[in-house]
């Protein structure tokens, strides 16, 4: 009795350890489970990073965006390019005239200028040897302009169409009345408040409108 009494001990015993060992198997199975599950966890937060950081803007957007840039610079090497291809005539006329050389844009007009600048004032004049302002008026508008003028500053002033200062353009005429009810000068209209005449006291040159010599003689514009 007392030996099937220590049998059935002993097989207990054994039924006890297997279970406990079973139920530490489950436990670590667990654990693994638990251990491992963060780990799929953080591959899933990883490829998800990753796709973000891979989730950038199309190509056609990023083309878009670099073509932009390619433009605007192409926009600083043209107007690099006009500065640098400027020839010494427009830098010269810009510098009188007071505006960008991008601006000074007609050579004809200025050649002729340049040819005529400092020619004397001489009275009833149509010469480089000497001019008056009528006669250089009438000289460059024919020339330049290809238009058939002829007569004095009067004259002048009755045939064009009258204007307002800030009307005024390349090529339009302005006159003054210089100590007469009359008009009695004529030049031609450049730009920003510039214009080239044959003056008295130094012959052809670039005068400004907002001196105060002309300012006050000033009697209008016009335009043929």
């Amino acid at each position: 009795m007392i030996r099937v009494k220590g049998h059935l001990l002993v097989k207990l015993s054994i039924c006890a350890l297997s279970l406990s060992s079973c139920a530490s198997l489950k436990k670590g199975n667990a654990n693994k489970k638990a251990a491992t599950t963060p780990a799929a966890a953080n591959n899933n937060r990883i490829q998800f990073i990753d796709g973000i950081a891979t989730s950038r803007p199309p190509r056609n957007n990023t083309s878009h965006y670099n073509s932009k840039d390619v433009s605007i610079s192409k926009n600083i090497t043209r107007g690099s390019a006009n500065l640098e291809n400027a020839q010494s005539w427009q830098f010269k006329y810009a510098q009188l005239l007071d505006v960008p050389v991008e601006e000074v844009l007609n050579q004809k007009l200025y050649g002729f200028i340049d040819e005529w600048y400092g020619t004397p004032y001489r009275l009833g004049g149509k010469t480089r040897d000497g001019i008056d302002c009528s006669g250089f008026v009438n000289t460059l508008m024919n020339t330049v302009f290809q238009l058939g003028l002829s007569g004095n500053s009067t004259d002048l002033f009755s045939q064009v169409k009258r204007l307002k200062p800030h009307d005024l353009h390349e090529g339009d005429l302005v006159f003054f009345r210089i100590h007469h009810k009359r008009i009695s000068h004529v030049g031609i209209y450049l730009e920003n408040d510039k214009f080239v005449h044959a003056s008295t006291s130094a012959g052809v040159m670039i005068s400004d409108l907002k001196e105060p010599y002309w300012k006050r003689y000033f009697a209008g514009g016009g335009r043929l």
